[in-house]
């Protein structure tokens, strides 16, 4: 089981080192990502390298048994790069050039940027490829975070190029575009241009193949330095570390690039739901590598620094988030960072060892208390979680549903996530995330949040699921547009009308202060919000109407059965417990149901592993639960045997149960 964090040593005097791996070694660090930030101290002018400091860093931390996490170091750009060749630095829609002084001050299409990671890499890959400290390498740094596209020259000649391969045509471009929409015919390639700031909105369909290029562009800076380390360190695992639900990156295709998925994850203590949300991004990381385990890479200790107000983190709290990471698929639990900065932008964002004096702070004592734990976690290693649900993400709908001049610009994709997933976390069932078109045959349930853009093959493919005979739960919005952002017609939502046996004969979004009452058939109300519409069944079955209004008596969700399976369609925000009532009887009917019925703040979650499977209970309460055990096992935590009965867990407690031993 992999622990750590990053660790920045050139920020510190060498005195420091020897202190750190003892540390280190104390808090039972076995992994560290080092030089992430590194590239002026590596290359303080062009060519000219000095590895002295790194090599010694290196040693160190071979010598007291901690692996390493190499970073390639380009995630920030020394300042003699971009003066030399100030056409590097990126440009906003508005024209703004950005200047060094932070960090990713680059375009992503700059050949110049592009050329001096690629001399850099090259030169720390032959140097380290057979260190034995080695572990695997670090590409860049949450690629996106800050400059997720340019709008330079540039870049707008690598556009031009990127359209050109994918329409062949300028005549297959103004198709694709509908540029006899207020006079955009092109004539010739030259003339076309990034959606810079424009009097009004841009073409959507230029502005959704825009953000495909920025996520094409940046995934080709990461395959510049992934090809030479694939090519001077065969063998040697490739990771980037991605941020949750992140818009600019098509996390899909990224994904298939990486040896290692990992992930940063920055809960907010404030959040009454960061628990839920915390959840729900270990099932994206896991999904993304199709089922592999992944790196919990970056969180923090404590507080971070970057919100309006930094909340602390509970006691506890840290550790019950880490092993939630690892009951959703991690193998590795890590942070930012390991010694806290004395200087820079991060100096009040916390880390594993902190300003003061180690042995008083509590959060050393927690960091060094997790560490020892998670040393007795290797039967975990490798385990698989296995979901029966599926919750349908495509970022390339993400981008389109987003876009201005819609009905509503409320209707937000993460919103629509949660919608789903918050009744799902609530019920202890475990989903999987899946692009429309992936294989959804080993699910019994797919749950469709917002899938406003479909392709051809990803309607066929969930209109084939449930003719096979699964259950399928869509909302509003969804089936409305092609993959040019172009409406399918022939009434809405049109290919997916006859597996729901209805169709919107219009939308009638909602203002933020109003909402709709829904009624269920049992006299049961809910409330919808944000959305509604009005629907015709054309052989679906009401489950619930409006009361009330316009669309009094009219369906608000329906269930259709076609051909072997089901579907169900919402037309509004539902309230939660109006939302849990749907999906808890899709639960019901689908045969889903929980690994173990626990009281309500238990999270429960399994991963199996060969003759037997490894049980979590995680106790999101800040006081103390029993929660109901029926097969004895072994806590991997402490050691200690669990019998069938009542184990208490503490405030934000959490048991790993090996079950069958």
């Amino acid at each position: 089981m992999l622990y750590g964090g990053d660790y920045n040593p050139d920020q510190w005097p060498e005195r420091v080192w020897d202190e750190d791996v003892r540390l280190m070694q104390e808090a039972g660090v076995n992994l560290v990502s080092l030089g992430i930030f590194s590239w002026s101290r590596l290359e303080p002018a062009a060519a000219e390298y000095d590895f002295g400091w790194l090599d010694r860093v290196m040693d160190l931390l071979h010598a007291g048994g901690i692996a390493v996490d190499l970073a390639t170091a380009t995630a920030s750009p020394p300042p003699w790069l971009s003066h030399k060749h100030p056409e590097m630095l990126p440009v906003l829609a508005d024209g703004v050039r950005l200047s060094h002084g932070a960090r990713q001050h680059y375009c992503p299409s700059s050949p110049v940027y592009r050329f001096a990671t690629q001399h850099l890499v090259e030169q720390m890959a032959k140097r380290y490829a057979k260190h034995p400290a080695l572990a695997m390498w670090h590409v860049g740094n949450e690629y996106g975070c800050h400059v997720p596209a340019c709008y330079c020259d540039v870049s707008a000649a690598a556009f031009r190029s990127w359209l050109e391969e994918r329409y062949g045509s300028i005549e297959d471009l103004n198709r694709a575009w509908g540029t006899d929409f207020w006079s955009q015919r092109y004539s010739g390639w030259e003339e076309v241009l990034p959606p810079r700031k424009t009097p009004t909105w841009p073409n959507p369909s230029q502005q959704l193949d825009f953000m495909r290029f920025s996520s094409d562009e940046l995934l080709a800076c990461y395959e510049v330095e992934r090809s030479v380390l694939t090519e001077h360190s065969p063998g040697v695992p490739v990771t980037t570390n991605f941020m949750r639900f992140f818009k600019p990156l098509d996390y899909w295709k990224w994904a298939e690039r990486e040896d290692v998925v990992s992930d940063d994850v920055y809960q907010d203590p404030a959040d009454p739901e960061a628990g839920m949300r915390s959840a729900m991004a270990g099932d994206l990381m896991r999904s993304l590598g199709r089922g592999r385990p992944w790196v919990l890479m970056e969180q923090s200790p404590n507080r971070v620094n970057w919100r309006d107000v930094n909340v602390a983190k509970a006691p506890g709290q840290m550790r019950l988030w880490s092993y939630q990471a690892i009951a959703h698929g991690a193998d590795g639990v890590m942070f930012f960072q390991w010694r806290q900065s004395r200087a820079g932008a991060e100096k009040f964002h916390s880390a594993m060892v902190p300003h003061g004096p180690v042995a008083s702070s509590p959060t050393w004592r927690e960091t060094r208390q997790l560490g020892q734990e998670l040393r007795r976690l290797d039967p975990v290693c490798g385990s698989r979680v296995e979901a029966e649900v599926a919750i349908v993400l495509d970022w390339e709908s993400w981008w389109a549903l987003e876009l201005p001049s819609k009905p509503s610009t409320r209707v937000e994709q993460v919103d629509q996530l949660e919608q789903y997933y918050r009744p799902v976390f609530a019920a202890n069932v475990v989903a999987d995330f899946v692009r429309p078109d992936h294989d959804l045959s080993g699910y019994k349930l797919v749950l469709v949040p917002n899938l406003y853009l479909v392709s051809d093959a990803g309607a066929a493919s969930l209109v084939s699921f449930v003719r096979a005979g699964g259950a399928l739960v869509m909302s509003f919005f969804s089936g409305v547009v092609d993959p040019f952002d172009h409406i399918r017609l022939g009434g809405y939502p049109a290919p997916f009308a006859s597996m729901l046996g209805l169709r919107v004969v219009d939308w009638l979004p909602l203002s933020d202060d109003d909402h709709l009452t829904v009624s269920f058939p049992d006299g049961t109300q809910g409330r919808g919000d944000l959305w509604s519409e009005l629907i015709e069944t054309t052989g679906a079955d009401v489950l619930a109407t409006f009361s009330g209004g316009r669309l009094d008596k009219h369906p608000a969700v329906t269930r259709h059965k076609f051909g072997s399976g089901s579907a169900i369609y919402v037309g509004t925000r539902l309230d939660q417990p109006a939302m849990g009532r749907v999906l808890s009887s899709v639960f019901i009917d689908a045969e889903i149901e929980p690994a173990i019925d626990v009281p309500s703040g238990v999270e429960v979650v399994r991963r199996s592993v060969p003759r037997s499977s490894i049980l979590f209970l995680l106790n999101h309460r800040d006081g103390a639960v029993d929660v109901p055990i029926a097969k004895a096992g072994t806590n991997l935590i402490d050691g200690h045997e669990v019998h069938a009965g009542l184990l208490r867990l503490g405030p934000y407690g959490a048991a790993v149960i090996r079950e069958g031993w």
